[in-house]
């Protein structure tokens, strides 16, 4: 199994997937914020399809295309303008998600940055979608960009279920935000009758019972033992549980808390990643009103 391209710390080049159009700005920013926070390059990425620019995609099919390249960098550029960014330009045809997945690894991008593909008339997240085709299939961290950014991530939460690829997601989460403390999230998930008698007994709805609450702090230290990280790494780690659905109670923790970023491994021991992008995974991505990175387990690559 190759090294994950996490352990290296923070990337030093970043892979931008863009359209070119207004609904990447977002993506674009925060790539931008990003690679001036680690002194990281950007390769900036437009696979041409004709649905996105019919006369540009006719004019390649015919022999007869203008240097695409300059026009997208043209548009970069002023994108860019005052970003104080070192950037590339390259331009493709092809189907987007084996594209983006191919040049990724042929320019050693250690991170890929993708707006969110969304249905604008249902605001819906698209299962076959070009991001959840890359969650799917690439190896490197995908950071699926929703808001618009205001200045580095400063509050982080990673997914966790106390599997191995939690500790991948965890693992990737302290390399690439060496400064920042973090969260790490566990939602305990009860059958009805349990949550029926606690609402009857007045507890309150997303709240531990106590009679869990040792064995998930026995199962949180055990994990941590399990990472075996270092000391400093070590505190800045601190546990939050709470009880329900992952995608319901993580999405109310995330807007009482003013969360940045949601970081969540591809696979668990629960069942919520093992279909990535399945119904947890992709209710996650439908409902955080925050920044998500998905890292996948090295083990789905082998």
């Amino acid at each position: 199994m190759n090294k994950p391209v996490w352990l290296n710390g923070p990337p030093n080049r970043l892979l931008m997937a863009t359209d070119l159009s207004a609904r990447c700005d977002r993506a674009l920013d925060r790539t931008a914020q990003l690679a001036r926070q680690w002194q990281a390059e950007i390769l900036a990425l437009n696979v041409l399809e004709s649905s996105q620019s019919p006369d540009l995609a006719l004019a390649w099919a015919y022999g007869k295309a203008p240097d695409n390249a300059a026009i997208a960098r043209r548009q970069l550029q002023q994108d860019l303008a005052g970003a104080d960014v070192s950037f590339n330009v390259k331009i493709a045809t092809g189907d987007a998600a084996e594209t983006i997945k191919k040049i990724a690894t042929e320019h050693d991008c250690s991170l890929i940055v993708s707006g969110m593909a969304r249905n604008e008339t249902f605001g819906r997240f698209l299962p076959g979608s070009t991001v959840e085709r890359l969650a799917r299939s690439v190896s490197q961290p995908l950071l699926v960009v929703r808001n618009r950014p205001h200045g580095a991530y400063r509050h982080i939460v990673v997914t966790s279920d106390f599997s191995e690829s939690s500790r991948h997601a965890l693992a990737a989460a302290l390399r690439y935000f060496p400064e920042q403390r973090l969260s790490l999230y566990y939602a305990h998930k009860v059958p009805l009758s349990a949550a029926a008698d606690a609402s009857a007994a007045g507890e309150k709805g997303d709240a531990v019972p106590a009679s869990v609450r040792n064995r998930i702090q026995q199962e949180y230290e055990a994990f941590l033992q399990a990472c075996a990280l270092g000391t400093d790494d070590r505190k800045r780690v601190a546990l939050v549980a709470a009880q329900g659905a992952l995608e319901i109670v993580l999405t109310h923790y995330v807007r009482q808390h003013d969360i940045d970023l949601v970081v969540m491994g591809s696979h668990g021991r629960s069942g919520l990643m093992n279909a990535l992008l399945g119904s947890a995974a992709a209710k996650l991505l439908d409902w955080l009103p925050c920044d998500t990175l998905i890292v996948r387990d090295p083990r789905a690559h082998e």
